[in-house]
């Protein structure tokens, strides 16, 4: 389930098609090599997790922010000048001792991309999509995260109308950290709810 489960080598055979398919349309006039460079060069530096963890330490370390993020998601996710399609209507869900989130779109692959980026490809699959429904637990289990039994699993199914972010746990000891530095202890999968921020050692 989780992508280090054999999907190097599916990687790596997906990236090989991408380019031979990118090749050719580049070669039959089909798509402009400078338009497709912005785009790629967009996600890897404007759009992309890194603002979805700029949302979650601004939460941690602003309760006033985290109150608006958690009320009105979407106006408090534009105060840090995120937004664009598929991402007008958000939902922020929160983690906490009680509840663990998880976020699936069963249907396809809705997905909050202007504060996480390109779905990672797990995301998208059948497996994933049906599991989690079924067997959140098991699921989280084979992404590494054990839950303790009373710690309730919500999970939220993003659709074309509305998708979900998860507001992780903040972990302890964190409190005083500044916000860049938080930011960098967040992992798009704790956003999705198939991992927890872990302080390294």
């Amino acid at each position: 389930m989780a992508e280090s489960d054999g999907s190097g080598d599916a990687d790596g055979d997906a990236a090989l098609r991408v380019n031979a398919i990118v090749s050719l349309l580049v070669d039959k006039g089909l798509v402009d090599m400078e338009a497709l460079d912005g785009i790629v060069q967009a996600y890897e530096t404007k759009i992309g997790p890194h603002n979805g963890a700029k949302v979650v330490a601004r939460a941690w370390s602003d309760p006033d922010y985290k109150n608006r993020l958690l009320e009105n998601s979407n106006a408090a996710i534009a105060e840090l000048g995120f937004a664009g399609a598929q991402g007008e209507n958000m939902v922020v869900v929160e983690n906490t001792p009680e509840v663990h989130n998880l976020v699936v779109c069963t249907l396809c692959s809705c997905y909050p991309w202007p504060v996480l980026g390109l779905p990672p490809t797990w995301y998208k699959s059948p497996p994933y999509r049906a599991r989690v429904v079924r067997d959140p637990r098991g699921v989280l289990r084979e992404f590494g995260v054990e839950l303790e039994e009373h710690v309730k699993v919500q999970v939220w199914d993003s659709n074309s109308e509305i998708r979900f972010m998860v507001l992780p746990e903040q972990p302890s000891g964190t409190e005083g950290m500044n916000e860049a530095d938080l930011a960098a202890l967040v992992s798009r999968d704790s956003m999705i709810g198939t991992a927890k921020v872990i302080v390294p050692e």
